[in-house]
């Protein structure tokens, strides 16, 4: 049975993606910065028939949740096949500007988006070095395109301007094309995929569906050997290729 872990799962988009790979008949490690979230997630899960769902404590932004976290599902598995690295944060407050982004909202935001993902991926990657066929996906956003956010032609150039959550995403992106680079040659697939704008608590409910944000993710979780590898997809923004300029 493949294996996942999923960071930040016990509500919204990762629980969705969670419920997906369930029935795509993974084995699923729900992260949950509090347990007790997690446990609740995971026995809702349990509730529709999908058993194979373990909740794991574990706060990205701490060493020692992550590397506990590590110990607790190397105890029930000696192979991780997917690590979805979905935990983030908003990290400001309207009007979300350049200007009145602060040096705490730019750390909380960075220590949580950036290096919170380093940190798991790093701790992980023993255990996804030992499946045949191991994926990296790294939750981003279009609004983190530096080429769309520079295009007075964008749709949403005028009302996506959300400073310290773009920022730290396109820093995100970078990690994602180095952690690419850094894995050519090995069966790896790792690419950073914008879920889309979805109704969620993390948009205030605003936005499309749930369901097709956790498909987009779990695409590219489950693709094949000749799929794509340290790209930018958002297929709500393209929806003929996916792949959408860095």
């Amino acid at each position: 049975m493949k294996t996942a872990f999923i960071t930040g799962a016990n509500k919204g988009i990762g629980l969705e993606t969670a419920k997906q790979l369930l029935k795509e008949g993974f084995r699923v490690y729900l992260g949950s910065r509090d347990l007790a979230s997690g446990l609740e997630a995971a026995g809702k899960l349990r509730s529709e028939g999908l058993t194979d769902v373990e909740a794991v404590q574990i706060d990205v932004t701490d060493e020692n949740s992550v590397a506990a976290a590590r110990t607790e599902i190397g105890k029930r598995t000696a192979v991780l096949d997917v690590l979805i690295n979905n935990a983030g944060i908003n990290g400001g407050q309207p009007p979300y500007t350049a200007l009145s982004a602060t040096h705490d909202e730019l750390t909380a935001a960075f220590n949580t988006n950036v290096i919170g993902v380093a940190r798991v991926t790093n701790v992980f990657i023993d255990l996804l070095r030992k499946s045949p066929k191991p994926r990296i996906v790294n939750v981003s956003t279009s609004v983190a395109s530096l080429s769309l956010q520079s295009n007075p032609e964008w749709a949403a150039y005028n009302h996506a301007k959300y400073a310290v959550y773009a920022v730290s995403k396109a820093a995100l992106n970078m990690y994602t094309v180095q952690l690419a680079y850094a894995l050519q040659g090995t069966p790896f697939k790792v690419n950073s995929v914008c879920p889309g704008y979805t109704k969620t608590d993390f948009t205030g409910n605003n936005g499309g569906d749930v369901e097709v944000a956790g498909s987009r993710i779990v695409k590219y979780a489950l693709i094949g050997d000749d799929g794509p590898t340290g790209k930018f997809i958002s297929e709500e923004t393209n929806p003929q290729t996916g792949e959408i300029p860095w």
